[in-house]
C-alpha cells in the first residue's frame, strides 16, 4: 500500500533530514488597533506569512536567489533518483532542471482563467508531473509500492521540493488563538494561496508545538484553497467562493472577519466583497501594505495586529 503524503511526510522526519531554518522574525513598526468588532460569527485565515511563518514571507514557486533553486532541485534529483534517465546535456544536473522546470512553470503560468477579474495558481504537482513525464520517457522508474502511481508521486516530489527551497514553522501563538476561537464557537475556516502539499505542511508544523481544534478549519467544505479553484489572490472568484460558504450556514459578508498579513493583494479584495479585515503585522518579511492602501477608507483594514493572540480582543472574547 503506497504511503499516503502525510506518511511520506512523516517518513521524512523519522529520518532526521536537515531542513531550511528560518531566521527570527522581527516585529515591524505597528500600532495594534484592537477595538472589538461586533457581530462576527466566523474568521477566515491566510496561510502562509499569517499562521505559517515561511522564509521569504510567502510561498515562492520559483525562487529569486538561484543558489536556494540549485539546493534544492540537487535535493531533489538525489532523493528521487532522476539523474540517471536526464538527459545528458553540459553543466550540472541541477541546470539541467532548472532550465526545464523553469519552462514548464511558465507555461502554466500564461494559462488564462475562465472569468475576468482572475489571475492563474500553478498547481506545484501538476509541474513535476509534466517534468516526471519527460523522464519516464528516458526509462525513469520508481517504487510504486511506496510512492503510488505518477499523480502521488508527482505530490510527494512537489513536496520534498518546497520543504528544501523554504523553511517553514508555525507562527507564534497560532495554536492559541485558534483554540480560543474554536472555544467561543466562532467558525473558522482557511482562505489561502495554497498547493496540495499545504495542509500536510502546516499540519506538521502545528503537531511540533501544540494541538488544533476539533473546529471546521479542515472541513474540505470550510476551506477556499486556490489550487482546488485554478485561481489564486487576489482572484475575486476564491471571495465569492468563501462567502457562498457562510451564507449556507446563514452567515452574511459583513458577519466574517478575514485575517491576512497582506493588504494590496488580499485583504483590500477581501473588503470589498463586504468582509471585516485584520492586517496581522508580526513579522517584517510576511506583512505587505502601502501606505496608500492603509490610509485609502476603500482598501486599509478595520483593525491591526501584532500578536494572533489579540484577536481575542478583536472578537470580544478575551
Amino acid at each position: 500500500m503506497p504511503q499516503t503524503l502525510q506518511e511520506y511526510a512523516d517518513w521524512l522526519d523519522n529520518r532526521n533530514l536537515i531542513w531550511p531554518k528560518l531566521p527570527a522574525p522581527v516585529q515591524p513598526k505597528a500600532t495594534p488597533s484592537l477595538k472589538p468588532l461586533r457581530g462576527i460569527r466566523a474568521v477566515t485565515w491566510s496561510l502562509y506569512g499569517t499562521l505559517l511563518r515561511i522564509a521569504d514571507g510567502r510561498l515562492l514557486q520559483h525562487h529569486p536567489q538561484q543558489f536556494r533553486m540549485q539546493v534544492a532541485l540537487e535535493k531533489t534529483i538525489e532523493e528521487f533518483n532522476m539523474w540517471h534517465s536526464m538527459s545528458r546535456k553540459p553543466g550540472a544536473p541541477w541546470e539541467y532542471m532548472l532550465t526545464q522546470y523553469t519552462g514548464v512553470l511558465e507555461k502554466q503560468q500564461m494559462r488564462g482563467t475562465k472569468r475576468k477579474g482572475d489571475f492563474p495558481e500553478v498547481d506545484s504537482s501538476d509541474v513535476w508531473r509534466t517534468l516526471i513525464e519527460r523522464l519516464v520517457k528516458n526509462e525513469y522508474t520508481w517504487d510504486e509500492s511506496m510512492y503510488g502511481d505518477l499523480d502521488d508521486l508527482s505530490l510527494k516530489v512537489a513536496y520534498f521540493f518546497h520543504m528544501r527551497l523554504q523553511g517553514v514553522e508555525v507562527a507564534e501563538h497560532a495554536v492559541s488563538a485558534l483554540n480560543a476561537i474554536d472555544s467561543a464557537n466562532v467558525a473558522q475556516a482557511l482562505l489561502a494561496d495554497a498547493q496540495p502539499f499545504s495542509l500536510v505542511q502546516m499540519l506538521r508544523a502545528f503537531r511540533q508545538v501544540g494541538t488544533l481544534p476539533p473546529s471546521t478549519l479542515f472541513g474540505a467544505d470550510g476551506m477556499t484553497l486556490s489550487y482546488r479553484l485554478g485561481v489564486r489572490k487576489p482572484s475575486k472568484s476564491i471571495y465569492r467562493h468563501a462567502l457562498q460558504q457562510f451564507q449556507q450556514q446563514g452567515i452574511s459578508p459583513q458577519e466574517v472577519l478575514h485575517v491576512g498579513a497582506r493588504l494590496g493583494d488580499d485583504l483590500a479584495e477581501a473588503k470589498r466583497h463586504g468582509m471585516k479585515t485584520v492586517l496581522f503585522a508580526g513579522d517584517a518579511e510576511s506583512v505587505q501594505a502601502g501606505k496608500d492602501d492603509i490610509k485609502n477608507p476603500e482598501t486599509r483594514p478595520d483593525r491591526l495586529m501584532t500578536d494572533l493572540n489579540q484577536i481575542g480582543q478583536i472578537l470580544g472574547i478575551a
